[in-house]
Formats: structure tokens, sequence, C-alpha cells
């Protein structure tokens, strides 16, 4: 009976490990590109990892050590480009499996970067701001020697901000005695920062949107959209897609959700969000502090936009909307994207879905590195070129194939970075 329930359980757990998770899309397309099993091998494993221990002393006068990881996963296509976190829940399985992720997403968009991934554990609300910044300057000496505008570009991800980049860009550059912009992107605009970059990522979900809308013969105006978060992807995300006439009836953040089925009022949503810090109390809409019941609200358009795991084999079953857009990344477990292709719910995967920051990260490179920076006009045009391109590539792959759009972004990237790793061949 136990060794029954163990073996249920290890199950569960797998489900839920990102890198496992990575690993069975990776699989899935390998096989259909029939990969030789030596190419495999090099692009399902990292190039490097680097885990570093790092001392700082607090504001009570004490040091604590705290650990951090630096994954790069391939460099195939050019330096490794990739977010730091900060959490208590960073461990190395999710830091390898959001590194590989970045490498599939950099090559979906055609954009000549790798995959990297880094993450400090840490509960960064508990810590004071200069507490945040000694940290931060500390993690990025230890890992001073493997990043660099041509061998490692780090961004922001969660818990981390402009602020942390325009540190680790300053840390950077007094250790290379030359201000160097281009080391990270995400920073601010005064020191060499990207005009839309920060609604890039929900700027790209709206796109993903519009372009599965006419994949599956759906207006905006007759599509109602539940989007779980309210950050830069989710509440940015819906800021826009409002702006193209969709209807959001529920947005949520980390307390709660809000649902209105007429639909929310998105500019004085986000305005109550910037002034209460939280949801609750929004005149117009019904508040919710169950947040799993959010995913299963009736709905055409589905947005998980806050943490990986969201939609399992737990309550897949119970999701109603026809289509999902993946603005977080690994929302959906593998499993429950087997159970949704099954059902005919088209999704828009991850890799595809919010690839606007990693484009837009990549314009803000060029610009750092050309010293000549463009409008947000031209930020978002292109954006929209290449990721409209994209979709459209992702389309073309999962139809030949006959899969998924998820199997078919996994294809269309596993495929060009294998090319690339044929011509240029084993260095011995």
């Amino acid at each position: 009976m136990s060794s029954g329930s163990a073996v249920a359980t290890h199950a569960h757990n797998d489900e839920f490990n990102p890198f496992l998770s990575m690993q069975k899309g990776f699989d899935t397309a390998a096989d259909h590109l029939g990969l030789e099993q030596g190419v495999r091998k090099v692009l399902s494993m990292p190039d490097r990892e680097l885990t570093v221990n790092v001392p700082v002393l607090m504001d009570n006068g004490k040091v604590e050590v705290f650990t951090g990881h630096r994954v790069q996963h391939n460099t195939l296509r050019g330096p490794s480009k990739g977010g730091i976190r900060f959490s208590p829940d960073v461990d190395i399985d999710e830091v390898r499996a959001l590194a590989a992720w970045m490498t599939w997403k950099c090559s979906v968009v055609n954009v000549p970067f790798g995959g990297g991934k880094g993450g400090v554990i840490c509960d960064p609300r508990s810590m004071s701001i200069g507490e945040q910044e000694r940290l931060t300057r500390r993690y990025t000496t230890a890992i001073l020697d493997i990043i660099g505008p041509d061998r490692d570009v780090p961004a922001p991800d969660m818990n981390t901000n402009e602020q942390t980049m325009a540190w680790i860009m300053d840390t950077y550059s007094m250790h290379e005695r030359k201000t160097s912009t281009a080391v990270v992107t995400g920073k601010p605009l005064s020191i060499g920062g990207s005009r839309g970059r920060l609604e890039a990522t929900g700027r790209g979900v709206m796109i993903s949107a519009n372009e599965a809308l006419k994949m599956i013969g759906l207006r905006p105006e007759d599509t109602r959209v539940v989007v779980q978060g309210a950050g830069n992807v989710g509440g940015l995300g819906a800021m826009l897609l409002h702006r193209e006439g969709y209807r959001i009836t529920s947005i949520s953040d980390m307390y709660g959700y809000i649902v209105n089925e007429r639909g929310l009022d998105m500019p004085a949503v986000l305005n109550h969000l910037r002034e209460k810090r939280t949801l609750e109390g929004f005149d117009g809409a019904d508040y919710s502090t169950d947040g799993k019941a959010q995913l299963e609200l009736d709905c055409e358009l589905l947005v998980p936009a806050a943490t990986e795991n969201q939609i399992t084999t737990e309550n897949v079953d119970r999701i109603k909307a026809r289509l999902i857009v993946e603005g977080a990344n690994g929302p959906t477990t593998a499993a429950a994207s087997e159970a949704l292709s099954k059902r005919g719910v088209t999704v828009v995967p991850d890799i595809l879905a919010n690839a606007g920051g990693v484009t837009v990260s990549y314009f803000e490179w060029v610009q750092d590195r050309m010293g000549y920076f463009w409008t947000e006009e031209i930020v978002n045009s292109r954006l929209e070129q290449i990721m409209v391109q994209a979709f459209a590539e992702v389309r073309q792959t999962s139809e030949k194939f006959g899969v998924d759009l998820r199997t078919g972004a996994y294809i269309l990237s596993i495929g060009r970075v294998a090319s690339v790793y044929r011509m240029r061949g084993i260095f011995s």
C-alpha cells in the first residue's frame, strides 16, 4: 500500500519539475526532427552552471550567506540571455529549465542569443533596499567571470527590476574600468535602457492573442479574457488587450482576483493597484481570494501570466477557455498540455507568447552597442514584425508535422539551434 502511494507521489512531483517538463517538450520535438543521439545530448545539457555562496552584511550588523546560481544553457547562436530572479523558491532544476526555455525562446523569434538564467535564494520582501543592493553587487562580483556583453547578458525577472540591473551594470563597469551598458538589459532609460521594454512581454502576449484569434476564427470584441497575474506581463498585457477591444472579465494578483462579466475598466484597475498595492476593494467587480478558481472561470481566452505549474492534471479538466496564451514561463505542465491538446484547446506556448520581452531586450542590447537609440514607435513596430513572423513560422511548422503549436515551436527552435551546431562542428 505504502509503496504504491510513494510511486504516485513521485509521479506527481515529476509533473511539477520544470526541468523534466522542458525535457519532455525537447524529446518530443527531437523525435519529430529525427535528431541524432549526439546532438540530443549536446542540446539537452547546459553548457555551464555556476553556484556561488554570497556573504552579505545585513542592516543588523550580522553576516548572512545567500546561495546563487547562473546557468548558461547554450551559446551556439550568440551570448546567453536570461533573467535573474530573487526568490526563496529558487532551485537549480528551475534555473536549468528556465535557461533552456530561453534558448528555445530566442531561437523561435530568431534572435541571435542563447539561453541563460540566474537566481538567488532569498526573500527580497524581508530585505531593505540597502541589503538588496549589497546582495546584488556581491552576487554580480561572484559571477563576473562568466557574464559580459559578448558572453552572457542578464535581465530582470521575478522580484528584480531596472534598479537591480543598474546595480549589476555599475558593478560590472567598475571592474571593467569602463561604462559597459550592454552587459544587462531592462535598465533605466537614463543608462541605456530601451523605450518600449517595460511593456514588451505584455505586448508580445497581445500580438500572439491577435494572431491566434485569426487562426481560430474569433474577434476581440467577442472574446472574454481571464488574466492570471497583474505585473508587467499580466497587468500591462491586460491593458493592451483591453485597448484592442477584448473584454477583460477577470485579473488576479498574489492575494486574490476580481471578476466582472461585463468587463473590467483596465485603466481604473491598474490605477487602483498602483495606489492600494492590491486588487481588493476595487469598485466595480467582485473579489475572491480563491486564486485557483480563477483559472476555471468561463472565458474564451485564458492568459496565465504569473508563475509556472498553474495548469496541471489536477485542474485541466475544469479549464473552460478555447484559447490559452502563456504569458508566464512554464505555466502549463507537460501532462496538462497533452490533455488540452487532445481536447482541441489552442495553446500559444510560452516560448512564443512571452518572447516579446527577450526580443526588445535584444533591441536594447543592439542600441547599447551602437550608442544610438530608437523611438518607441520603431521598437513596437519591429517587435510586432518579429512576433507576427515567428507566429506564422510556428503555425506552419505545426501544420507540416501535424502537431500542436507547442510542439511546433519546439521543432522550429531546436531545429535552428541543431543546424548551427552541425555547421560549427565540434572543436577538439
